[in-house]
């Protein structure tokens, strides 16, 4: 079941390309850990993800608690909750379509993993940006982190993870934080 739940997720973020499974699966074996207390509800979100998979698949929240859900949450887990979460309550547009893909990315990028596809990927430079992300050693306006926000005047480092979103999505939409 763990595999059918990371293939699943892959699919919501990254779409039927499979050319990001090495960075995946990085992210997927490495514990989401947080600084901010309020960041705990980006955990969360990553973990109820485990009992969305189940319920679209059939299985008993039994099942997916033996299979999957006594394990914390997963950086991957909490980057596609975040980026459903994004395109779910916040972006949704029908006229635009599903951009959940586009959220995971603009994340991935933000980070400075957008060059690590599969053929280009680098275990150990990977790990390195997403312990520095976790340990909040990013740049003020969040570049090395999830979203960057040029001139923002805030020091994104200080804020939870939701607020860097909105602070991000204001910015891309009306040019301003």
């Amino acid at each position: 079941m763990r595999e059918q739940y990371f293939r699943w997720l892959m699919l919501r973020v990254i779409g039927g390309t499979s050319s990001w499974t090495k960075l995946c699966r990085l992210l997927d074996g490495m514990e989401f850990t947080y600084i901010l207390e309020m960041d705990a509800n980006r955990a969360e979100d990553g973990i109820d993800l485990r009992y969305r998979f189940g319920h679209e698949r059939g299985y008993s929240f039994e099942e997916v608690e033996d299979a999957i859900g006594r394990r914390p949450c997963t950086v991957f887990e909490m980057l596609a909750a975040l980026a459903n979460r994004c395109e779910e309550q916040i972006m949704d547009d029908p006229a635009i379509g599903n951009r959940t893909n586009q959220w995971f990315f603009e994340m991935i990028d933000s980070l400075g993993l957008g060059g690590m596809d599969d053929r280009h990927f680098d275990a150990r430079e990977a790990e390195r940006t997403v312990v520095r992300f976790l340990n909040r050693e990013y740049e003020p306006d969040g570049r090395g982190g999830l979203f960057t926000v040029p001139g923002i005047r805030r020091d994104m480092r200080g804020a939870e993870i939701w607020y860097q979103m909105m602070w991000y999505l204001d910015y891309i939409t009306y040019g301003r934080e």
